[in-house]
């Protein structure tokens, strides 16, 4: 879902009057055909009517319930890797939003970058996908991406995201908000990971807590933080943090979730001056790229340019205007919880040799 600033001020309540007003209502009453719809998906599935498909290798899922970035992608990386280092031969499986036709999406190129070699298998049917991904490839494994509500398809680990930053789509339903299904849907995951749990206040982050334990008791929960690593140029030049640390800087993201993105360019050191936002999986144009150029060279102070490492593959420059475009990378750390994450996992490896 490509999401732009002013739907997400509208929903939030940022924006006044009596039309915003009216906009809003509008929204809730188409939420509840959402809702309707939802439900019912989900009762097909719960009730047996509609069964999942499953593939000749195990599974792991990680999704969440509301749209928009939650820190998928690092946390797909991380596993990958984890799963490498036990001897596994993941490959990843996703729908490809916003790719062109023939060609791969924003998340697919980042995750190349990430993870060279792994195969990447993207289609809206994602059992499709699977099953190309077990007869063309030699997996052990796959990993499937953003695939929470996608029940058409078996999985063995369900993992599902939370960011701590915005846990719940505003508490609405799609449209009115940003929930993809009723919070209560998380008693279907294996697991709930509270993703960017450092960038809220304690109060916040235990109040995340508890209502994720009261809508899925006996679900283990861990925590994660996002963790700035490098500066990474559209040439593949690596260059460390410290390079700009105290330096004002330019933002400049296409992502569901630029608020956390600045504030992990201002944890990380640097001085961030202004930014440009655009909505999520944004293809830059060329008038993109002229309407930036003339933007920072409104902004003398600037130093350098910050964007995403997805944002980095759709731009494919290494300056702006004369300044230095950089990717910020992120790893994902999990910060609590390893210990009932990893067992899960290790229930995966048995699988593999069983």
């Amino acid at each position: 879902m490509t999401i732009h600033s002013s739907y997400l001020e509208l929903i939030r309540g940022e924006k006044k009057g009596i039309l915003a007003r009216i906009a809003r209502l509008l929204l809730w009453l188409a939420s509840l055909l959402y809702a309707i719809v939802s439900w019912f998906r989900n009762h097909l599935f719960d009730w047996g009517w509609r069964a999942e498909e499953m593939v000749d290798v195990p599974v792991i899922s990680v999704g969440n319930i509301t749209a928009g970035g939650t820190g998928k992608t690092p946390l797909v990386a991380w596993l990958a890797r984890w799963l490498q280092q036990q001897g596994l031969k993941p490959a990843l499986v996703s729908r490809g939003y916003g790719a062109r036709r023939g060609e791969a999406n924003d998340e697919a190129l980042e995750l190349e970058q990430l993870l060279p070699g792994i195969p990447h298998f993207q289609n809206p049917d994602r059992a499709a996908a699977a099953r190309r991904a077990v007869a063309e490839s030699d997996c052990s494994v796959i990993l499937l991406d953003d695939a929470f509500q996608h029940r058409g398809i078996g999985r063995d680990l369900d993992i599902v995201l939370l960011d701590a930053t915005e846990p719940f789509g505003s508490g609405y339903l799609l449209p009115r908000g940003l929930l993809r299904e009723s919070p209560g849907g998380l008693r279907r995951a294996s697991l709930v990971g509270i993703s960017r749990s450092d960038q809220v206040s304690d109060d916040s982050l235990q109040k995340t807590l508890d209502t994720v334990r009261r809508l899925a008791p006996g679900i283990p929960v861990f925590r994660l933080r996002h963790a700035p690593q490098e500066l990474l140029s559209a040439s593949g030049n690596t260059a460390p943090l410290s390079t700009l640390h105290g330096t004002p800087v330019l933002a400049i993201s296409g992502i569901a979730n630029p608020g956390a993105f600045h504030d992990s360019i201002q944890q990380a050191g640097m001085q961030l001056t202004a930014n440009r936002q655009f909505p999520d999986h944004h293809q830059f144009s060329r008038n993109d790229i002229d309407q930036l150029e003339s933007w920072v060279r409104s902004q003398p102070e600037a130093r350098a340019l910050i964007c995403t490492g997805k944002d980095l593959v759709r731009l494919q420059l290494d300056q702006l205007a004369d300044l230095p475009l950089w990717a910020m990378t992120i790893e994902m750390e999990v910060t609590e919880g390893l210990p009932a994450l990893e067992a899960y996992l290790e229930t995966i490896v048995l699988m593999t040799e069983g």
